[in-house]
């Protein structure tokens, strides 16, 4: 039985990583310069994603369906404070201020839109399939409104950094409140599909082009010197200990199969490529960021399939 969650899961993890490779060699090869991957990122996050998110409420969420639409945006805040506890555990084998804190970045902050979107394609039937993107796009509410603040802060070390309130409000985030307030108002009914479509392409094109953008974020990372011990605690605290408490948890509560799924998933997830954005925007030495992100996807292909295969054959025999 797990041998067939393993096959599972492992052919379904499969196309993303080879479209993530495909960006990889693009950057490598020098066929995408990194102001060329910067740009993508910025198409993604400002146009594709948003326009999925948005056109995706509209077409298939309703309030009557998805009554507890609200836990999702929580979960997701309640899966990074479970991260920096996680994280915290460690901190104390840490020299060093920066070191500590973007250790706790990698731990709080997983790659929760990118690889899951491809991941939720790849593995579920088309029916679950619909509903699970709108669980994601509503966890990615949550996730949104911490990463930019939150992650901005503890990159920056400093606790005299003022809070940027519109930091808040970030396309994804905009796109989101307002696909969930037109279905309250009852408007998308109104939306002829002349307009609706060509945003759907658009949108559409958002699952290959964000594997491209993890693979040739890991292609442009600059390693320095390896730090194996503080790398070796961010592999266990993130890809072992963070999803081993979620499958705990999980059939704990017996939570519900696609709720269950969405949690491990996202504990599951290798850190947030967009770290290394977040930290080269602010101008701050990259210590840690480079390193966890880079060894974190690599070895991420050993610990999703195994987390995902174990909650499959849990499922199965509960």
């Amino acid at each position: 039985m797990f041998l067939d969650s393993i096959k599972i899961t492992v052919l379904g993890v499969v196309p993303g990583f080879i479209l993530g490779a495909i960006g990889y060699f693009l950057i490598k090869r020098s066929l995408l310069g990194e102001e060329g991957l910067n740009a993508l990122s910025r198409l993604i996050i400002e146009i594709t994603l948003p326009l999925l998110i948005f056109c995706r409420l509209i077409k298939d969420f309703n309030f009557s369906l998805y009554v507890n639409w609200w836990i999702f945006p929580l979960i997701s805040i309640a899966i990074t404070l479970l991260g920096l506890i996680v994280g915290r555990l460690f901190t104390g084998f840490l020299k060093g201020t920066e070191n500590r804190l973007q250790f706790l970045s990698l731990a709080a902050f997983q790659n929760s839109g990118y690889l899951p979107l491809v991941l939720v394609v790849s593995l579920l039937p088309p029916v679950k399939a619909d509903v699970m993107l709108i669980y994601l796009f509503l966890f990615l509410l949550g996730f949104n409104l911490l990463f930019f603040p939150l992650g901005g802060y503890l990159l920056t070390f400093s606790r005299s950094k003022k809070f940027e309130w519109r930091s808040l409000l970030n396309p994804p985030v905009i796109a989101t409140l307002l696909g969930l307030l037109v279905v309250l108002l009852g408007l998308n009914k109104f939306i002829p599909a002349v307009i609706v479509k060509p945003l759907e392409m658009a949108g559409a094109c958002t699952l290959p082009l964000t594997t491209f953008v993890v693979g040739g974020n890991i292609a442009a990372i600059r390693l320095s010197k390896l730090d194996k011990k503080a790398i070796t605690m961010m592999i266990l605290a993130k890809l072992i200990i963070l999803p081993t408490l979620g499958l705990w948890v999980i059939f704990q509560l017996a939570l519900p199969e696609l709720l269950g799924l969405l949690i491990v998933m996202e504990l599951a997830m290798p850190p947030a490529t967009n770290l290394s954005v977040l930290i080269s925007h602010y101008k701050k030495e990259d210590r840690l960021i480079s390193q966890g992100v880079f060894f974190g996807h690599i070895l991420s292909l050993l610990t999703i399939p195994l987390f995902l295969s174990l909650y499959f054959m849990i499922s199965m025999i509960k």
